[in-house]
């Protein structure tokens, strides 16, 4: 497994201080081993991480292992990738979309100045 310095992996207990009290932006994974599209995603999302190192930060969170905070957001399909900055969504993707993804993350960091 690939180490990537700017992707962390958060459960219940700490997604409060990793996402929600984060100093910059962070997108979400809401994932679940047993999801197939989530599995071809996550290449994509990885190799993100590295790419915008420093201006987003990139956190998965095991829907299966860790459901509360899938349930508060209303979580119902998976994968799902939520945008949050100062404790809010400012973007949400349902689905396995790669090529959206990069264009979602680029529009939603410029539309909140912080690209």
């Amino acid at each position: 497994m690939d180490v990537h310095a700017n992707l962390i992996h958060v459960g219940d207990q700490d997604f409060e201080e990793q996402v929600l009290k984060a100093d910059t932006p962070v997108i979400v994974d809401f994932w679940a081993a047993w999801c197939g599209p989530c599995r071809a995603i996550a290449p994509v999302y990885e190799r993100l991480s590295d790419e915008y190192q420093g201006k987003l930060k990139f956190v998965k969170m095991d829907i299966d292992q860790h459901q509360m905070h899938a349930g508060r957001l209303g979580i119902q399909a998976i994968p799902t990738l939520m945008i949050f900055n100062d404790g809010k969504v400012i973007a949400k993707l349902v689905g396995p979309h790669p090529s959206r993804l990069k264009n979602e993350i680029d529009r939603t960091l410029s539309a909140n100045g912080v690209a």
